[in-house]
């Protein structure tokens, strides 16, 4: 009986530990991941991590944690599966590269097996090469793979609802994969974008139905679209940006089908043809169109797009003003309230050139541009008025007039960008601008015929980043309170007014500072320690001021600066050895100061590309300094008291452009390692002490010696940084009998050889008749000899040649007639004989100055004529003939006298002499 109670204790004992394993079972699978869930995704974990990555550090073995529970995981409790199941993985930027070791990796798609459930895997920007083997996901919806440098996108064979696939920034080159891809028949969303897909675009696009958002944006796909088939078949269509591509011809009237369409982008291609008028009016649901960067011509009516209720976004800024907008006639009262409106360099408004009436109806915009179209009339203070969250508004480049007029009242606090620039306004600057837009980040004001003095408010506009106050009439001094809050700027500009007194304020805050502009104006006083502490400048351009005193050694701790922009000034002294710590110049410009000594030897110019010193009184041999500045594009020495003779090391200089060492004491034979400066365009060596011949081998540096530098690929240009351009340097040059200045795209074309005003002897080389692209040859006061060499007819476009004060001999080659450019021209005071050219074409235009000082030539528009001789050779006719007669009477009344002298001497002698008499009268 014992025994029986005994086990039937046991018995019951056991049945109620198994119920509470039960129930504790149960409690488990209710609320955790399953074993092999949780398996799966540590070995997910240890493959990210590979070979020593820290990434995912909640996902740990060691404990019993719910791996529902882990970062990046999302499970789903409410499925009739027992437990909860695994359903999100967002695993994008997970793998540290650098950890990791700079490996690449490639996923096992068994890994994901386990995850039977999953509906979204995002494995984007993870260094992610492939997938080794079928993902196999029946349930999967989305998958991301963006920011992966993909060899081949895994088979999509096994997901049958996949409803998103995101490929964008993955490297594809071609489309190989999109016979694949039309399989999935419940695919809504494809992003091809930021790739490397060339190419025409696969008409078999138009095989996925189901889609209704696609972008192809930011690849290198080509051709014209389809005009049928293709993407017309997409008739779910919502969303469609083919932006950033390189597609031409029109868009396809077939367009007209996506009904559905809500965001039409086709920015920066290059279709062209007929604005798609009748496809964007046709489609009621746009809510977002931007047709931006292309060459659309013809006409399009504002007012076909009425009853588009739904548009918020119309961006159009057209490549070449041939595409003409109209938004008056007729008039329309609008069902849109726009967001972002974007109409520029188009003929907007042709006839009346007025701001589009149908603003007034807007009042909810937040990004209005209107720059570059000739609009006329008063600035629209309305809009600002209208248009509460306005973030950015660009009127620039029209004739908008002023006055500038603000409710001091009112707080623009949305407004972070305001462009007036380029518009005749002629008004003073609001004082309470800063106060109304204290948010701003970019003010471009410039060229806008401004005067009056700079807001003190200015100070308030704490978050500022661009200013730009450039080319107006700004006068008095900068305002104490001028920038003593804006901590955040990065870029000033005040260059071309008349502002005056010492360079900004002892208050400011300039840490931020990259670029500053304060160039073209009167300010005076040594050159202020104020931005002392902005240790990220990179331009500082303080030229055509009346500064004074020496260049402070500080500026040398400004370690980021690549342009230091001095000239017209009145600074003095050495240069300091402290800019020795400048290793990033690439633009020096000390000219037309007063400085003297040379340049410090331990100067590291390794990257200069611009070096401008002339006009100061810097002495001594070229500086060694410059041995290693190879990338250098300009060498202006010019007006210096440099001495010696050019160092060999200047033929290191192979991509240099322009040479500039004219009024120095240089001397010594022009060296032949100048004929390796293979891009040389101007080069003025002139009013030194150079002697010996002028090297033959100047044409020997391949044909592209003295080419003009439009055959020369630029980085011109100046971006938001400010940064120096071949577009902003100036050079001088003698050209034309005037000393010229080039600067912008003239400099481009400009190329010629001033040797002029030195000792140089021998003769012209003739190939220097083979540099066909000069246009400015000074060879003038020298001493050189021989003939003027027959290939000069070779300079077609030469516009000015001096040969003048030299002593060269022979014939002026008739062909130079053929240099019809030609508009100055001298060999005057040389010892050449024979005709002057013949008047015609551009030689008709020269007068006697051209050919003075050659007594042996002869023809118009000297006063000596010519005529020809057996022998061909012109003789003087009719001075020589003058002095022929001349020469013909005294030499017969010289004969006559002779013979009369010699006749009478005879008769005295035999009169007179006593044989004579005594034989004649005692014979």
């Amino acid at each position: 009986m014992d025994l029986c109670i005994t086990l039937l204790l046991r018995w019951v004992l056991g049945l109620v530990v198994c119920m509470m394993l039960v129930i504790v079972n149960d409690r488990n699978i209710g609320h955790a991941c399953s074993e092999g869930e949780r398996i799966a995704l540590l070995k997910l974990k240890d493959a990210i991590n590979d070979p020593n990555g820290t990434a995912l550090p909640t996902w740990d073995s060691h404990n019993n944690n719910d791996c529902c529970d882990w970062e990046r995981v999302i499970c789903d409790n409410t499925t009739t599966n027992p437990r909860p199941v695994v359903t999100q993985l967002v695993l994008d930027k997970i793998r540290d590269f650098e950890l990791a070791n700079n490996a690449y990796w490639s996923l096992n798609a068994s890994y994901l097996l386990p995850f039977s459930e999953l509906q979204v895997l995002d494995l984007s920007w993870n260094y992610l090469t492939g997938v080794n083997g079928v993902i196999r996901l029946n349930n999967l919806k989305v998958l991301s793979l963006k920011g992966n440098p993909l060899t081949q996108v895994p088979s999509l064979d096994e997901l049958p609802v996949v409803q998103m696939l995101d490929l964008s920034f993955t490297g594809l080159t071609n489309f190989h994969f999109l016979q694949e891809i039309s399989t999935l028949s419940k695919l809504e969303v494809l992003d091809l974008g930021n790739n490397l897909l060339s190419g025409s675009l696969p008409g078999s696009i138009g095989n996925i139905t189901s889609l209704q958002a696609l972008s192809l944006s930011m690849n290198n796909l080509v051709g014209s679209l389809p005009t049928q088939g293709g993407l017309c078949k997409l008739k779910n269509l919502q969303h469609l940006d083919l932006s950033h591509n390189q597609f031409v011809g029109q868009i396809p009237l077939c367009f007209s089908n996506l009904t559905s369409l809500h965001v039409f982008d086709v920015a920066h291609n290059q279709f062209q043809g007929v604005f798609p008028s009748l496809f964007i009016s046709s489609l009621k649901s746009l809510s977002y169109v931007s047709l931006s960067n292309n060459f659309f011509r013809g006409s399009f009516s504002f007012s076909s797009l009425v009853n588009h209720s739904n548009l918020e976004v119309f961006d159009l800024f057209s490549y070449n003003s041939q595409l003409k907008v109209e938004t008056e006639n007729p008039p329309f009262i609008p069902l849109f309230q726009l967001k972002v409106l974007r109409l520029s360099n188009c003929t907007l408004n042709e006839h009346t050139k007025g701001i589009p009436s149908f603003l007034l109806y807007q009042s909810d915009l937040r990004v209005i541009d209107l720059s570059y179209n000739s609009i006329i009339g008063r600035f629209p203070h309305w809009i600002l008025i209208n248009n509460s969250r306005l973030e950015v508004l660009d009127l620039g480049n029209n004739f908008l007039t002023g006055p500038l007029e603000l409710n001091c009242t009112s707080r623009y606090q949305d407004m972070n960008t305001l462009d007036t620039s380029h518009n005749p306004i002629k008004s003073e600057i609001p004082s309470c601008v800063g106060t109304s837009f204290q948010n701003l980040r970019v003010l471009n004001m410039s060229k806008s015929e401004l005067h009056g003095v700079i807001p003190a408010s200015m100070g308030h506009m704490a978050l500022l980043m661009i200013l730009d106050l450039s080319s107006n009439s700004l006068s008095g001094l900068l305002p104490a309170e001028f920038l003593k809050g804006v901590k955040s700027l990065e870029f000033l500009k005040l260059s071309k007014n008349n502002l005056f007194g010492p360079i900004l304020s002892s208050k400011a805050e300039l840490g931020q500072l990259r670029v500053l502009r304060l160039d073209n104006n009167r300010f005076t006083g040594e050159i202020s320690d104020v931005f002392m502490n902005s240790s990220l400048l990179r331009v500082l351009d303080m030229s055509y001021n009346h500064l004074n005193g020496e260049l402070p050694g500080w500026i040398g701790s400004f370690q980021q600066l690549s342009s230091l922009l001095l000239s017209q000034n009145n600074l003095q002294g050495v240069i300091p050895q402290e800019l020795c710590k400048l290793n990033r110049l690439t633009y020096l410009d000390l000219s037309k100061n007063n400085f003297n000594g040379t340049l410090p030897s331990c100067f590291d110019m390794s990257k200069l590309r611009y070096l401008h010193l002339q006009g100061n009184q810097f002495s001594g041999p070229i500086p060694n300094a410059l041995a290693n500045s190879s990338l250098l594009l300009t060498l202006d020495l010019m007006n210096n008291k440099f001495s010696g003779e050019i160092p060999s090391w200047i033929g290191t200089f192979s991509n240099l452009r322009i040479l500039l060492l004219k009024g120095n004491n240089l001397e010594g034979s022009i060296p032949t390692v100048m004929c390796q400066l293979r891009h040389i365009s101007i080069l003025d060596l002139s009013h030194n002490t150079f002697s010996g011949d002028i090297p033959s081998c100047l044409n020997d540096a391949s044909s592209g010696l003295l080419d003009p530098l439009d055959n020369i690929i630029f980085d011109n240009g100046i971006d938001i940084q400010g940064l120096v351009s071949d577009e902003e340097q100036e050079v001088e040059f003698m050209s034309k009998s005037r000393l010229e200045s080039y600067k912008g795209n003239i400099l481009y074309y400009m190329s010629g050889i001033d040797l002029s005003c030195n000792m140089l002897t021998g003769a012209i080389p003739h190939q220097i008749g083979n540099l066909s692209s000069i246009h400015t040859l000074n060879l003038s006061n020298n001493h050189l000899s021989g003939p003027i060499p027959e290939t000069f007819s070779n300079l077609k476009q030469v516009e000015s040649l001096d040969l003048s004060h030299n002593k060269l001999v022979g014939h002026i080659p008739s062909k130079l007639v053929e240099l019809y450019s030609l508009s100055i021209f001298s060999v005057a005071y040389n010892n050449l004989s024979g005709t002057t050219p013949e008047a015609k074409y551009q030689f008709a235009t020269f007068g006697e100055s051209s050919y003075e000082g050659n007594p042996l030539l002869c023809g118009p528009p000297l006063q000596h004529s010519c005529t020809s001789i057996s022998g061909g050779e012109s003789i003087m006719h009719s001075d020589l003939h003058a002095e022929e007669n001349e020469f013909r009477d005294n030499f017969m009344w010289s004969f006559a006298a002779t013979f009369v002298v010699s006749f009478l001497s005879v008769i005295v002698i035999v009169y007179f002499n006593p044989y004579f008499v005594s034989r004649n009268f005692h014979a």
